[in-house]
């Protein structure tokens, strides 16, 4: 019978909601748009990139040095394509520039990528429906794909054609030909579009996605009753575009709250898993599980999810990597819904051998030699981290081996791989221990061997010999509508919520060569196996007609993963199909053979490109750059402003334990002594958390299964006893939240019904500690979820038995700890509020007689101080920063059973406080903790109750806020998808505000404070004191950089006589300046009176030249035609009041600043005198500025008088006639720029004494005059060397360099 018919989503259109529009904007920038009903998710290409040698710039950004550049090939620079952002709600205002892009919808974008330096953002432009799991989760299979580009229109008219290669699409016989292309031939495509062969990839049906729910993950590893779902949440294992849909993730992470629901519910950001996915419709007749109320169908559906972290075809990957991914690594998921409201849900996997090995493609059959690349010892570690992971993901591992044993290479493979399991930490187990009980185990099935007699592949069901304890205690997941009426609105409207009952422990893993064949046919086998158990425990069994509509999905799933991974369906499909192979089946099989060998060896190399790309392995390919500078600011303001939009409350708690010592007499008991106590008062606690321990008799039968019908049990004798009481005082009634269990330990969180509008994100996990981590007869169940932005989380534990092995509960603890994780790798630390509870069973290190003697003299203070537990957490060594209260109630074990007498048997355990409640939290107050005189177990219950302060956030005043503050910034900087960055590169500074009034605007990769003006940095330095008769200066021996490692001192003594030597400063580094102190300089340095006038101006005494201005030590220079006429004296200074300040600054002793004049004439090429002056001409800052000129001394400047104090260099900055005297900015010496004009300019030229501003050789004393500047004097020291030009020499002989004194 052929079932496809009963498949009823194959080709159905998608509803409107769930597409969307595509729109373009020409000018003034070419900006594409993604438009919902209600909102717009505009690109705008960014021209500017940067790279600071890694592939970023320095504000944390991707970026390249090659503007809009392209990859150069292998090696090249990595160029990083920069994007700008915006998600807005959608205004005639913000779609008036645009028009419609395409005329179809599309739905949802893949994401962006870079190709040949042009960026495309890839859309889904047809998707059918294919699947649906449960009323209101669907599934949906890409069609076809489209790529557009978002910064050049050269690729807006290429048509995508078709390959005509029909094998290369895997659903080229499925899909007729897209209506909206052109029937053109090879021939006439002149140019083919960058992204062709992707297009190809991602549209040959074997890619899948949906907007109703995380696809990437397990029903176990999502929340059961969400309607919504996080894209950040999905595993990036099985996301294939996650390469392409990362930056506009995080981008996603940058946004406030709303704007993430609005994004989320836009359903324009896609996520895409490879592999199969196919539901098929159980009419009542058939459905195992029946049900008069509805004539709806039952759903049967089979997803694989095929990683994408060591993707690739048949021959290009094979094995194992160093980060322990597999080839060839496919979870598949079996799930069948009843409109009973049961969920079950068993998941696989499958994977490559994982060793190092390698297999060449050849045209012969079975000459495709098997490598084995690396040794054993060098396997082991990828291999072990292999399974670790398998480990944390599924819990514990079955290997089913299918190799044969008598094909050499299979058989090498089989040997090491063997071998690494017994080395793996995972496979050990203690002493008189069952392998069964292992985390890792294996079971070695040849199964051409096995299947090789008369019977055939019948003969492969007696593998259920083999892994039957293994299937039992894996379990299964399942989930099952309660009979609360659901108050929660994420709820679909008509539909219960749904509650967990089970969850599936372990997992197999099967393999042989190519993991398709032989695998395939085995796992239909495994998945019916679980089946069966499931439908047994409930007393329903499945007809035949049911069992082969399972087989006929799970042939379909083994084609299309062999077209996968080979290229070819998969072979004996035939059996799995029908139950029996016929001859049109093994004619098939060597059909598809001869296939696989064609595709293997001449088009897999191409479509191996193609994978990469897509996933971004490429060389030097990295993911486009998204940047929002708008939305940036606003999630920054409202951290500052949280306090405006959040309060805070207090809710009640209730948490008890309790070991029921896997009896079941007090389930009809009253438990409200318990779960009611007088604590409480009229308070009503908004949540119960009631842990279990030994829910079933922990026997050797028992410690690998979890059987849920005794958590069911309690659980609903917990909720009548609270719904009673409350109810009888006019209270709320309370719903199960969630439930779970591991083996004997379960914990249920009952909450009030008007709180569940509260709750979200509830999730659950369990970490097995019994024998080592292999059993559930020890460990933890854990239940997390937000209260309000509260996180909270309950952890119930039970720890190893045994007086003296409280070295193993603390070893437990730290299992639970470090091993138990949530979504998202989300850990018991990542809480606000953490309460655990349970029975630890840490004892009290007294004798019996001495402890029962205390117990009855009620000296619970002396019991406490020999308490394990109490030790073991002073110590450190087990509940760090976890407190507990005061305990006020005797030990809560050993009683016999019925009394109050503690354990009178022939052990006389020693009474013990086994059974706590510890909390961590700064939001917690323990109000009570006491114990129940509930006598049916030998345990006693214990409860304690809380308050806890949870954080209410007021999400509509934060909206209000968020739009205020996104209108006022869209307002001050405008759109962001408008700014001009062509030529500035102004989105680096966008946001870069002043943290604090009367700072500086905080630094960007372009703009640094610190430099501003062109100012250095600059510090205060004071040096040490040294011993009479010596000066500390600056070691010139120090490293220039002062971080590297060095033995050289910092300072170093000189004479007093030297420092005169060093000027005004005692560094004698070029880079930086050191003022002396006043008491180190010698008279003729620090005494203003003692300065020495330079001689009267005699213009024979210089040797100049006119026009050239060379200053030579030679007589032609003296037979100039004006040596012997003095110049005219320069025009009058304009005295401004910054000039006349600046002047009597000059005159006060303390002052030590020099002045800039503005030059009369335009100079000639300027030089510059310092580096700091080269700098700025070299700094991108000033690429449109004109560097500023550089002051000359003009010839007629020859009398010079001194300054009382210091020298002062009179500069000349302006070409104008007359100038203002400015303070010159501080200069640093040369730091060897190059001249680009050619020559040397900044070599240091060397230094001299210079003392009162004289030059030359030292004149006779002169009489001290007062300093008086007037209009038009002459006055200050003369700066010669300001008038050498490039060609001069630089041989000065007598002539000593003037370096203008600063003051620090």
């Amino acid at each position: 019978m052929d079932y496809s018919a009963t498949a009823p989503w194959s080709g159905q259109t998608l509803a409107p909601e769930k597409s969307s529009k595509l729109y373009i904007r020409d000018y003034p920038h070419r900006s594409v748009a993604i438009v919902t009903s209600t909102h717009a998710l505009i690109f705008r290409h960014s021209a500017s990139t940067s790279s600071d040698g890694h592939g970023y710039g320095g504000n944390g950004y991707q970026s390249s040095p090659v503007p809009g550049g392209r990859s150069r090939g292998p090696g090249a620079d990595a160029t990083v394509s920069k994007c700008i952002v915006e998600f807005t709600p959608r205004s005639e205002n913000t779609l008036s520039d645009y028009r419609p892009l395409i005329s179809r919808p599309i739905f949802g974008t893949l994401g962006l990528i870079s190709v040949d330096g042009d960026v495309f953002i890839s859309v889904i432009s047809h998707a059918t429906r294919v699947a649906t799991l449960r009323p209101g989760e669907t599934v949906e299979k890409i069609a076809s794909v489209s790529f557009f580009c978002l910064n050049s229109d050269r690729w807006d008219d290429v048509v995508a054609v078709e390959s005509l290669d029909p094998e290369w699409s895997d659903a080229a016989s499925t899909f007729p030909p897209s209506p909206y292309g052109q029937n053109l031939s090879r021939r006439e495509v002149t140019l083919e579009h960058p992204c062709q062969d992707l297009r190809k990839l991602l549209g040959n049906g074997t890619f899948y996605y949906s907007t109703d729910f995380d696809l990437t993950n397990r029903l176990q590893d999502r929340p059961i009753n969400s309607t919504s779902f996080e894209i950040d949440n999905f595993d990036d294992s099985f996301l294939w575009n996650s390469f392409m849909i990362s930056p506009l993730v995080q981008f996603r992470s940058r946004l406030i709250h709303t704007e993430r629901e609005a994004l989320d519910s836009s359903r324009i950001l896609t996520s895409a898993i490879r592999g199969f996915c196919r539901t098929m419709a159980i009419p009542q007749t058939s459905a195992p599980l029946r049900t008069s109320t509805t004539g709806l169908p039952s759903y049967l559906t089979v997803i694989s999810r095929l990683s994408c972290r060591r993707a690739g075809t048949r021959f290009n990957a094979r094995g194992i990597d160093d980060d322990g991914n597999v080839a060839n690594f496919v979870e598949t998921e079996t799930l069948y819904w009843s409109p009973r409201g049961t969920l079950f849900s068993y998941g696989q996997v499958r994977g490559s051998v994982p060793v190092f090995w390698e297999q060449a493609a050849d045209l012969l059959p079975g000459k495709q030699n098997i490598t084995i690349t690396r040794s054993p010892e060098g396997t082991q570690p990828a291999f072990n981290k292999h399974f670790e992971e398998l480990e944390h993901a599924y819990g514990a591992v079955h290997v089913i081996n299918l190799l044969s044993a008598e094909k050499p290479g299979e058989a090498q493979l089989s040997r090491l791989y063997h071998r690494a399991v017994q080395y793996c930490p995972l496979s050990e187990v203690g002493p008189n221990t069952s392998r069964d009980h292992a985390l890792l185990r294996e079971t070695n099935y040849d199964f051409h061997a096995e299947t090789r007699g008369a019977a055939g592949y019948e003969a492969a069901r007696e593998i259920g010999r083999y892994i039957e304890n293994s299937t039992d205690s894996f379990a299964y997941f399942l989930a099952e509508e309660t009979d609360d009426p659901s108050d929660d609105v994420s709820v679909s409207e008509g539909h219960g919520r749904m509650v967990v009952v089970l969850e599936q422990e372990g997992v197999f893993r099967t393999n042989c060569l190519d993991c398709l064949d032989r695998t395939n046919l085995i796992q239909t086998m495994i998945s019916q196996m679980a089946g069966e158990s499931f439908l047994a425990q409930r007393g329903e069994y499945a007809t035949a007609d049911f069992w082969m509509r399972h087989s006929t999905l799970w042939a379909d799933n083994g084609d299309a993963l062999s077209k996968i991974y080979a290229g070819t369906g998969a072979l004996k499909s035939s059996y799995t199909r029908h139950g029996k192979m016929s001859l049109a089946g093994a004619v098939a099989d060597m059909r598809k053979s001869m296939q696989r060998l064609y595709h293997n060896n001449f088009t897999d190399a191409a479509k191996q490109t193609t994978i990469d790309r897509l996933l971004g392995r490429l060389v030097n390919q990295v993911p486009v750059l998204l940047f929002d500078p708008i939305s940036d600011y606003v999630t920054m303001e409202l951290n500052k402003r949280s306090f405006e939009f959040s309060s805070s409350k207090e809710i009640t708690m209730w948490v008890g334990t309790f070991n029921l010592n896997g009896r079941t007499e007090g389930i009809d008991t009253d438990l409200t002594a318990w779960l009611c106590p007088e604590e409480l008062g009229s308070c009503q606690p908004e949540i119960v958390a009631v842990g279990f321990q030994e829910i079933v008799e922990l026997s050797p039968q028992q410690i690998m299964n979890s059987d849920p019908t005794r958590k069911q049990l309690w659980g609903k004798a917990v909720k009548r006893t609270l719904n009673a009481h409350y109810q009888q005082k006019g209270g709320e009634r309370y719903v199960l939240l969630r439930s779970g269990q591991l083996v004997g330990a379960a914990l249920c969180i009952f909450v009030k019904a008007s709180a569940l509008g509260q709750i979200k994100n509830v999730e659950g996990s369990v970490k097995k500690t019994g024998l080592s981590g292999m059993a559930g007869n020890k460990g933890a169940v854990a239940i997390r979820f937000d209260y309000a932005s509260t996180p909270i989380c309950f952890v119930t534990a039970h720890l190893a038995a045994g007086f003296a092995n409280y070295d193993e509960r603390n070893r437990d603890y730290a299992t639970i700890h470090h091993g138990l994780r949530f979504q998202r790798n989300r850990s018991i630390d990542d809480h606000d509020t953490v309460v655990w509870l349970g029975d630890f069973n840490y004892r009290i290190g007294l004798g019996p007689e001495v402890a029962r003697a205390l117990v009855k003299k009620g000296d619970l203070s002396t019991l406490y101080e020999n308490d394990q537990l109490n030790l073991q957490m002073v110590a450190g060594l087990a509940f760090p920063f976890y407190s507990e209260a005061r305990i006020t109630f005797p030990p809560t074990y050993k009683f016999d059973v019925g009394t109050d007498n503690y354990d009178t048997s022939e052990k006389a355990r020693i009474p013990a406080w086994t059974d706590r409640i510890l909390r961590k939290g700064q939001n917690l107050r323990q109000i009570a903790y006491n114990s129940a005189p509930l006598k049916f177990s030998d345990h006693r219950p214990v409860y304690a109750i809380f308050q806890c302060t949870v954080n209410i956030i007021d999400e509509a005043l934060r909206e209000r806020i968020s739009q205020e503050l996104y209108q006022r910034r869209r307002t001050e900087v405008g759109d962001s998808t408008h700014l001009d960055t062509d030529d500035t590169e102004d989105e680096d500074l966008i946001g870069y505000d002043a943290i604090e009034p009367g700072l500086p605007p905080a630094s960007s990769d372009r703009q640094k404070w610190w430099l501003d003006n062109r100012q250095p940095a600059r510090a205060d330095i004071k040096p040490p004191r040294a011993l009479d008769g010596q000066a500390v200066v600056l070691n010139p021996n120090r490293p220039s950089n002062p971080f590297s490692p060095t033995s050289e001192a910092d300072w170093v003594t000189v004479p007093r006589s030297r420092v005169d030597s060093f000027s005004t400063t005692l560094s004698t580094s070029p880079f930086e300046y050191v003022p002396a102190p006043h008491d180190l300089l010698t008279p003729s340095t620090s005494n203003p009176a003692a300065r020495k006038l330079p001689p009267a101006f005699d213009a024979s005494t210089l040797p100049t030249r006119a026009g050239r201005l060379h200053i030579r030590d030679d007589t032609a220079s003296a037979e100039s035609p004006t040596s012997g006429t003095p110049p005219p004296p320069p025009p009058p200074r304009r005295q401004t009041g910054a000039t006349a300040s600046a002047m009597s600054a000059a005159q006060s002793p303390a002052s030590n600043m020099s002045f800039n004049k503005v030059a009369p004439a335009p100079a000639p090429p300027p030089r510059p005198s310092s580096a700091l002056s080269e700098l700025s001409q070299l700094s991108p800052h000033s690429k449109h500025k004109p560097a500023p000129p550089i002051a000359r001394k003009p010839l007629h400047l020859a009398s010079a008088s001194s300054m009382d104090h210091s020298p002062v260099a009179i500069h000349r900055t302006g070409p104008g006639p007359e100038g203002d005297a400015k303070p010159q900015p501080p200069a640093r010496a040369s730091t060897g720029f190059p001249n680009p004009n050619g020559g040397d300019r900044t070599r240091p030229l060397p230094a001299r004494n210079i003392v009162g501003g004289s030059v030359g050789k030292r004149a006779p004393a002169a009489p001290p005059k007062p300093l008086a500047i007037a209009r038009g004097q002459k006055q200050g020291p003369v700066d010669l060397l300001d008038s050498l030009e490039d060609e001069g020499p630089r041989d000065l002989d007598s002539w000593e360099t003037l370096t203008p004194a600063h003051k620090a």
